[in-house]
């Protein structure tokens, strides 16, 4: 049986070539593909101008990608592309707030160098990240910690985990109590953070309360918004500024908690020379660059009684004589602050290597199991 010879389909009408007007896309159609083309061509640092290592900035990083970032440019914001050449080395390469220096040839915009930091706010970077050390703000003066009274509840041991790295990063903290027009009372821990010398602001974006004074502390500061997801940190910018419509998110009524609506940092403009920059909201705080041993004096009731202990090398865990904890029994320190140092302190020791909520990063034992932290 003979087989039927299939007939070729006729082609389409052939694509023109128009060298003269669009010789871009002469080779394809696909715009998409041919920018991710154009993004994985690498420059040639034999043809190309050697990277500056003496600058001025001349704009400040709004938000980014592997290859791309959005900067404040002249009062405009403008997309650029990451010089390759620019090489991260053990922590992030670019964060919301960074001073860069573009240079810019016609439409072509591209970042060739980066200033150092003044001040940063990081965490571990999780087990699937190049770098070691992840920076989701720089050169910001203060960090205001947003929490809520309810929906989600109030967490003092995420708080104090904020002020560590706020203390870290050389960064002014300010704790935001948000959303008090669901409860008549403020969190006994309020008056705890004030009695250390912390700015405490209740604040509600349904009735305004607190909202003139948060003003008056960003004016003319960059400052960075933080804390657990559902708190309202982005509800905060919309009071700040009306007309800036940010989108935001209800938290669940299932579990109480809340739902991601910010996926990156991002740097806002604000009147007034209000800039802030708003970042996800995380269930835990991992710390970077602390040791077991440094993390008494970041609590400062421990690290002033601490001197008085009979071993100079006292964890203020288990150890006889200690002043620490003689201290707690007498009342003269808080027992929510020294749980929440037992806390960091083991999450520090830990032999996994495990911090608060960057689940997979294990240093050495992966069958130890992960140490409790209920902050």
């Amino acid at each position: 049986m003979k087989k039927k010879k299939l007939e070729k389909k006729k082609r389409k009408d052939v694509r023109e070539r128009d060298w003269e007007h669009k010789h871009e896309y002469a080779f394809t159609h696909d715009r998409v593909k041919h920018r991710r083309a154009l993004a994985k061509l690498p420059e040639s640092p034999a043809t190309g101008s050697p990277l500056p290592t003496d600058f001025t900035p001349n704009a400040i990083v709004v938000s980014h990608t592997k290859k791309w970032a959005f900067v404040r440019m002249n009062g405009e914001d403008r997309i650029c592309r990451i010089d390759e050449r620019l090489r991260e080395q053990n922590a992030t390469l670019l964060a919301p707030g960074d001073q860069v220096l573009v240079e810019c040839d016609g439409d072509d915009a591209v970042i060739r160098g980066i200033a150092p930091r003044r001040t940063r706010l990081c965490r571990p970077a999780n087990i699937h990240k190049q770098v070691a050390e992840q920076v989701f703000a720089a050169n910001i003066d203060a960090l205001i910690v947003v929490a809520s009274v309810a929906q989600p509840r109030f967490r003092p041991g995420l708080v104090d985990r904020f002020l560590i790295a706020a203390q870290v990063g050389g960064v002014e903290p300010i704790l935001c109590i948000n959303k008090i027009d669901l409860c008549e009372t403020l969190p006994e821990e309020a008056a705890l953070y004030r009695e250390l010398g912390i700015q405490v602001i209740p604040t509600s974006c349904v009735t305004g309360e607190g909202i003139p004074e948060l003003r008056e502390l960003l004016k003319d500061r960059i400052s960075v918004l933080s804390g657990h997801s559902g708190v309202g940190k982005t509800s905060l910018l919309n009071a700040l500024e009306p007309s800036l419509g940010a989108p935001v998110n209800e938290v669940s009524q299932a579990t109480q908690k809340g739902r991601h609506t910010t996926s990156t940092a991002r740097l806002y403009e604000l009147s007034d020379g209000i800039r802030i920059i708003d970042t996800p909201g995380i269930r835990a705080l991992g710390l970077w660059g602390i040791s077991p041993e440094e993390i008494a004096y970041y609590f400062p009731e421990v690290a002033e009684t601490a001197g008085e202990c009979h071993f100079r090398d006292c964890t203020h865990t288990h150890e006889p004589q200690c002043a620490v904890r003689v201290a707690l029994d007498a009342g003269r320190l808080p027992r929510m602050r020294y749980d929440s140092y037992l806390r960091v302190r083991a999450s520090l020791e830990s032999d996994t290597g495990t911090m608060p909520g960057r689940m997979g990063f294990r240093a050495k034992t992966p069958d130890a199991p992960i140490p409790n932290d209920p902050s």
